[in-house]
């Protein structure tokens, strides 16, 4: 599996050709196909992100008395035809969701989706990292920089993340001997620091004992 972005002149933003992209991908593998999120396999993941941008158990996922509700509502949505499920992701949050407001596709679903597509792309035998374009990487660089200290918190030892030709991003004071320095193209930086460290194709660097209680630090998200 190899794609190529596509950003001519008027092309849709980063994270709605994700989302259409990802519901190809759904439709090609099938329901039973397996993800990057542990114990779910594509009908969960194409349920999981039906019911986040358009149901309001959903808020379950930042309110935890609420994360029983979205569960049995999301078990619920792995019972009904997986195509139905499949075509409700690829057109988007029904018109009251507040994820249809101008700008919310871009702010809400450009890690969102492209994470996701990879959970699906890469837990596949033959997968192949994709060859994104600048544009696209320089998009989830300047999402990845503004956010950093979402990704990267109370880490043990000061972090560098550094994408080549576009610059670094620090947290705390990297000029301590203790730095760790992650390097990688802004896509496999993205998925390192959402939890797919394993998946993802990033250098660290740094003195052995700051690696070490680098890897041993729990990613936020």
């Amino acid at each position: 599996m190899t794609e190529t972005s596509d950003v001519a002149n008027g092309a849709p933003p980063f994270a709605q050709r994700e989302r259409a992209s990802l519901a190809d991908l759904f439709d090609e593998l099938g329901p039973d196909a397996p993800t990057l999120c542990a114990g779910w396999n594509t009908i969960d993941l194409a349920s999981h992100l039906v019911l986040r941008e358009g149901h309001p158990s959903a808020a379950g996922l930042v309110l935890p008395p609420l994360s029983g509700w979205m569960q049995s509502q999301q078990k619920r949505l792995t019972v009904r035809p997986y195509t139905e499920v499949v075509e409700r992701f690829r057109h988007g949050p029904p018109v009251w969701s507040p994820m249809r407001l101008p700008g919310a596709e871009s702010a809400v679903n450009t890690f969102e989706h492209f994470v996701h597509h990879e959970d699906v792309r890469r837990a596949q035998p033959s997968w192949a990292a994709r060859e994104l374009v600048d544009d696209d990487q320089r998009t989830l660089w300047n999402h990845l920089t503004r956010r950093i200290r979402l990704f990267v918190r109370r880490p043990p030892v000061p972090v560098r993340v550094q994408a080549p030709t576009l610059g670094s991003v620090s947290v705390a004071d990297t000029d301590q001997p203790s730095t760790v320095t992650l390097t990688g193209d802004p896509a496999e930086l993205v998925l390192y620091l959402h939890g797919r460290r394993d998946h993802a194709s990033v250098v660290v660097e740094g003195n052995d004992e700051s690696v070490e209680r680098w890897r041993r630090h729990r990613l936020a998200v």
